[in-house]
């Protein structure tokens, strides 16, 4: 990662905030975009913050304007809209494909243009399209919808490389919203994954920076789940 570019795309979680962290140390420079320009926890010399809403393509043209030429573009976006089909939201559902799916088109759109030689991307699929439950059917069309679409982008921009990464369980903060039901989902899932174990958002970026480094790795989803989505 040294004397690369990275941007990232959904900083907000505590992956991207692990991951940019992590690509810093390594010597990358690295641009945090997200919704906001405040990414608590992301003090790091080697780390700027810029604004893009993937649901708005002028603003996906901004940040690429903004970034310049760049190394490796990942997204981690995501704006799920769970719930049961009978009461899903429209507007919901298409903001859910803008985070996985058409933003990440747009992304491809505006930063292949600008690539270093040996530039790669990666999107954020989620273990959710290997593993469907009730309530979660948007989740795992959009996760299942990134997986073909890092096929297809590794096909129509190569040499550019373009992979995915399905992430399973992982205490990164966002299962914090269950409250004090939060630490028997976690010991439940590590029951039943093959790992015995959730994950650590270092586990997921690790995975994810070996993906960028790896030269002859593109159009494949990398799963970083533990096994869950075998169980």
């Amino acid at each position: 990662m040294r004397n690369k570019k990275i941007v990232l795309v959904g900083g907000g979680s505590g992956i991207a905030r692990r991951l940019a962290t992590d690509a810093a140390e390594a010597g990358a420079t690295v641009v945090l975009a997200g919704r906001t320009t405040d990414q608590a926890g992301t003090v790091h010399p080697a780390i700027t913050t810029a604004r893009v809403d993937l649901g708005d393509e002028d603003s996906i043209r901004a940040l690429a304007a903004q970034a310049g030429p760049w190394d490796h573009l990942v997204s981690l976006a995501s704006n799920p809209a769970n719930g049961a089909v009978t009461g899903l939201d429209r507007d919901a559902i298409a903001r859910a494909f803008d985070a996985k799916v058409i933003g990440p088109l747009l992304l491809a759109k505006h930063f292949a243009p600008t690539a270093h030689d040996g530039a790669s991307m990666l999107f954020f699929s989620g273990f959710a399209a290997w593993r469907p439950a009730p309530g979660l059917a948007v989740m795992a069309t959009t996760n299942g919808a990134v997986a073909h679409l890092a096929e297809a982008l590794a096909v129509d921009l190569a040499p550019i490389r373009v992979n995915a990464l399905s992430p399973g369980v992982v205490d990164s903060g966002s299962w914090d919203r269950l409250g004090a039901d939060r630490d028997a989902f976690f010991s439940d899932t590590a029951a039943r994954n093959p790992a015995r174990r959730v994950g650590r958002p270092e586990d997921i970026a690790s995975a994810a920076l070996l993906t960028l480094a790896n030269p002859f790795l593109t159009g494949t989803t990398v799963h970083v789940d533990g096994g869950g989505r075998l169980v």
